[in-house]
C-alpha cells in the first residue's frame, strides 16, 4: 500500500519531455566519468591527447595503401552483435579498472560497479578503488600523463544508498550512506590488505522495512538474488545496518547464494580487498524475477527451485522429528492393535485428501468466523491446517506446511508473500477487504500467476467488513473506497488496514472452496 500511494505521485511526474531524459542522462555520463570535476585546462589536455591517440591508431592506414583494416565497415558488420551483447552481458561486464559506472536509471533502486584494486574503509563508510598506471595501455598511459599534469589524486566520487526503495526519503534516513572514490596509486603508494578476496562483493543494507516478510523478500531477498545468481556463489555479501536475526531469518537462502561468509560491514574494521564491488541491487517488479533480464533467462521459478533447495535439508529432519514423536506417543498409550490399526487407516485416509492452510491474522483484516470457515472446508473434503506464522516462526517450518499444500487462504496483507513457498499449480485465495483491490493484485495476485499458482480474489462485500457496522451502508468509507484512498496513505492504512475485519458470508466463499477443491482432485 506504501509503494501504491508513491508509486502513483511518481508516476504522475514521469511524463517529461524527450530533452528532461536528455539532460538527465548525459549529467548521469558526465558524472560517471568526472567530467564536472575537471577544469577547462584538462578539456584541452583530454582533446589534445584525443587527437594524439587517434594519430597514432589511423597512422598505419594512412602510409599503407593495401590496408585491409576498415574502422567504419567494422562498427557497421558488428553493430547488431554488439547491441546484444550489451543487451544480455554481465554487472561489470565493460567497465574499465580502476573506475566507478553507476545506473540511476531505475526510480526503485541504484547500483554501482567498481572493478580493479578495491578496498573498504567502513569508519569513513567508505569503498576506494585505485587507478594505475599502466604503461602497456597507451590510452591508460595518457590519462595517466593528464592526472599527473593536473596533480590529482581523486579522480571520481559517487555516493549512495544501497536499497531498493529510494523513492521514499523517510525509509532511506534509516539507510547507511556509502562514498565510493577512484583515487590514482601514486609511485610507491603502498596498500595494506588486512583480507584478500580472489572474488567480487555484494554491498546491501538491510534497514529499511526490515521486519517485515513481504519487504524482506520483495526489497532483500529477491533483489540480492537478481544481482548475485549470475555469480554462481562465487560473491562474499557485505551487509550495512546489519542485524543478527536477519542473519538467522534467512541464513539458509544466502547459503544458496554465496559460499562464503557475510561480513558486518560497520562491524568489521578490517580493510577488506576486491577484485570487483556491486553496490546496490537491482530489483525487477513485486515479488518476481523477469527473466528477460537475467542471465541465462533465469525465472521467479528458478527462484522458486532455490527455496527447495535451501529448506529441502531442514525440512526432511522436521519430518523425521514429527515421525519420532508420533512413535513415541503410540508406544506410551495403553491402547489395543485394533484401535492403533484404525488410527493408522483414518491417519494414511487423512493424507489422502487435499491439503488447505489458512493464513491466521489477529488483529485487524482477521477472519472473525476462521473456525467456521475451517469446519466448513474439511465438510468439502480438505485436510485443513491454521497457520499462524509470528516474526519468530522458522520460516523452514512455514516452508514446509505451504509447499505440502493444494490450497492457501489468506487476508490481504504482508504474509501473503509465502505463497512463494507454494508449489506451481497450487490454489491460492487471498480475500480482499475494503479498499485494498489494487494493492491485493499488484502486490501478491498478478506475482503468484507468474509463479505459476491457480489465483483465486475474492473481493469481500461491503457486509463482509467490520466498516460497514461501523460507518454505516451510505458512507464513502464503504460505498467509494478509492476517494478516501485518494487522500492518502495515512488515511488508507488507518481507516482499511488497521482498522477493519472481515467476517466472511460463507455459503458465498463456499463456491470458491468447491472450485478449488475440484481443481485440485481433478490435478491429482
Amino acid at each position: 500500500m506504501v509503494y501504491h500511494q508513491r508509486y502513483q505521485q511518481r508516476k504522475k511526474g514521469e511524463v517529461g519531455t524527450e530533452e528532461d531524459e536528455e539532460c538527465q542522462a548525459f549529467i548521469t555520463e558526465c558524472a560517471n566519468s568526472g567530467y564536472f570535476k575537471r577544469t577547462r585546462p584538462k578539456l584541452l589536455s583530454f582533446l589534445l591527447i584525443s587527437l594524439l591517440s587517434c594519430s597514432f591508431i589511423l597512422a598505419p592506414h594512412l602510409f599503407y595503401s593495401d590496408a585491409t583494416f576498415s574502422l567504419y565497415s567494422l562498427e557497421v558488420e558488428n553493430e547488431g552483435l554488439a547491441a546484444d551483447k550489451v543487451a544480455n552481458a554481465p554487472l561489470g561486464s565493460s567497465i574499465s579498472n580502476g573506475t566507478i559506472s553507476c545506473d540511476r536509471s531505475s526510480f526503485r533502486s541504484d547500483i554501482c560497479i567498481m572493478k580493479g584494486d578495491v578496498r573498504t574503509q567502513s569508519p569513513s563508510s567508505s569503498i576506494f578503488v585505485y587507478r594505475s598506471r599502466d604503461k602497456s595501455s597507451f590510452t591508460n598511459y595518457l590519462w595517466g600523463l593528464v592526472e599527473e599534469h593536473e596533480n590529482r589524486e581523486e579522480l571520481q566520487q559517487e555516493k549512495i544508498k544501497p536499497y531498493t526503495r529510494k523513492w521514499e526519503t523517510s525509509t532511506m534516513d534509516t539507510v547507511t550512506e556509502l562514498d565510493l572514490i577512484a583515487k590514482k596509486e601514486s609511485p610507491g603508494m603502498k596498500h595494506q590488505c588486512d583480507v584478500q578476496h580472489d572474488v567480487p562483493a555484494v554491498f546491501f543494507s538491510t534497514g529499511g522495512y526490515t521486519g517485515n516478510v513481504y519487504h524482506e523478500f520483495n526489497d532483500g531477498i529477491l533483489p540480492l538474488y537478481i544481482t548475485s545468481q549470475h555469480l554462481s556463489k562465487k560473491v562474499v555479501f557485505v551487509i550495512l545496518d546489519f542485524r543478527k536475526w536477519w542473519l538467522m531469518k534467512y541464513g539458509d537462502i544466502i547459503s544458496h547464494l554465496s559460499d562464503y561468509p557475510v561480513i558486518d560491514f560497520s562491524a568489521d574494521m578490517r580493510t577488506h580487498c576486491f577484485p570487483e564491488a556491486i553496490v546496490g541491487m537491482r530489483i525487477h517488479n513485486e515479488l518476481t524475477v523477469d527473466s528477460s533480464l537475467m542471465d541465462g533467462d533465469k525465472s521467479i521459478l528458478d527462484f522458486r527451485n532455490l527455496l527447495d533447495r535451501a529448506y529441502r535439508p531442514r525440512v526432511r529432519s522436521l519430518i523425521r522429528e514429527q515421525e519420532a514423536n508420533q512413535k513415541l506417543s503410540v508406544s506410551v498409550s495403553p491402547t489395543s492393535k485394533s484401535s492403533l490399526r484404525i488410527k493408522r487407516k483414518v491417519h494414511e485416509h487423512s493424507l489422502k485428501r487435499p491439503k488447505l492452510v489458512i493464513i491466521s491474522r489477529n488483529g485487524s483484516r482477521a477472519i472473525t468466523n476462521e473456525n467456521l470457515l475451517a469446519k466448513m472446508a474439511e465438510k468439502i473434503g480438505f485436510r485443513v491446517e491454521v497457520l499462524r506464522p509470528e516474526s519468530s516462526t522458522e520460516l523452514a517450518k512455514i516452508y514446509w506446511a505451504l509447499n505440502s499444500s493444494d490450497v492457501m487462504i489468506g487476508v490481504h496483507g504482508a504474509a501473503m508473500a509465502h505463497f512463494l513457498f507454494m508449489r506451481p499449480g497450487s490454489v491460492f485465495i487471498q480475500v480482499i477487504p475494503l479498499g485494498t483491490a489494487w494493492a491485493a493484485e499488484a502486490y501478491y495476485g498478478e506475482p503468484a500467476r507468474k509463479l505459476g499458482l491457480e489465483y483465486i480474489g475474492y473481493q469481500i462485500l461491503a457486509t463482509e467488513s467490520s466498516l460497514y457496522g461501523k460507518y454505516g451502508k451510505d458512507d464513502p468509507v464503504v460505498t467509494n473506497p478509492r476517494s478516501v484512498t485518494k487522500k492518502g496513505w495515512e488515511y488508507t492504512k488507518k481507516i482499511y488496514l488497521e482498522d477493519q475485519t472481515v467476517r466472511l458470508h460463507l455459503r458465498r466463499f463456499r463456491k470458491q472452496l468447491v472450485g478449488a477443491y475440484n481443481y485440485t482432485i481433478d490435478r491429482i
